[in-house]
């Protein structure tokens, strides 16, 4: 049986759960934010790790302190004429006992033109450029979806239901597991950990965001949209 995931979606100021969006976003001259709706931290699933820093020092994906249940990720200050890329804004990770591929990113919202997002393995590398990093995929390029729903993008490696731990090879982990953190001041898990990763091999991906904000933007508009990150496991049963 082939079982569709939709348990993901981000952007500028966006209200997400993990199996059905409702989203929107204000561009503006004060923040843009992307507000995860994430109950619990779960040991299992699809879970969503920090990394990069905002410039107040402070991770991107913090909690929200107005919502128990919320978090978000802060994307700075944005005003037009922007241009900013965070190469590791956040991970993805499976913790599920079972492969999970991402298939491709879709994004509904009048101000999608500004964005580009990324999956890659080297979270210090601009995946910009394959140069740069050979695992770069391009998902979504300024209003267009680079992967269709066809494709595989990227393969997550089981994972070992336990959201303390990154899996950076999936055929020994005794070896290649690594530790999240936790980070007291944002209120999120988080890793530093700089080993190179691959689809297929990995249990996790990074994430890279990049916002491009043209000098004629309106930023007195609030504008609405959503974006789905999409996953596909190929199971004959659930647990």
């Amino acid at each position: 049986m082939n079982l569709k995931f939709r348990l993901f979606v981000i952007g500028m100021l966006l209200v997400i759960t993990t199996m059905a969006v409702a989203t929107q976003f204000a561009l503006t001259d004060i923040n843009y934010e992307l507000i995860v709706d994430i109950p619990v931290i779960p040991d299992y699933g699809i879970i969503y790790i920090g990394s990069d820093n905002l410039s107040d020092g402070i991770r991107l994906l913090r909690k929200d302190p107005s919502d128990v249940k919320n978090f978000k990720l802060a994307l700075g200050n944005i005003s037009t004429n922007y241009h900013f890329t965070y190469s590791a804004a956040f991970a993805i990770v499976n913790e599920d006992d079972f492969v999970k591929d991402i298939t491709y990113i879709d994004v509904f919202s009048s101000t999608s033109s500004y964005l580009k997002i990324w999956l890659h393995g080297n979270k210090n590398a601009n995946a910009n450029n394959i140069s740069n990093d050979p695992t770069s995929v391009l998902m979504y390029d300024n209003g267009t979806i680079v992967n269709q729903s066809n494709t595989v993008a990227w393969i997550l490696g089981s994972g070992d239901r336990n959201a303390s731990t990154l899996c950076t090879n999936t055929s020994n982990r005794e070896e290649n597991t690594h530790f999240t953190r936790f980070d007291e001041t944002a209120g999120v898990l988080y890793s530093l950990n700089n080993t190179k990763i691959d689809s297929g091999i990995s249990d996790y991906v990074w994430v890279q965001i990049e916002l491009d904000i043209p000098p004629s933007t309106n930023m007195d508009e609030v504008y609405l949209g959503e974006m789905h990150i999409h996953f596909e496991s190929h199971l004959t049963n659930f647990y």
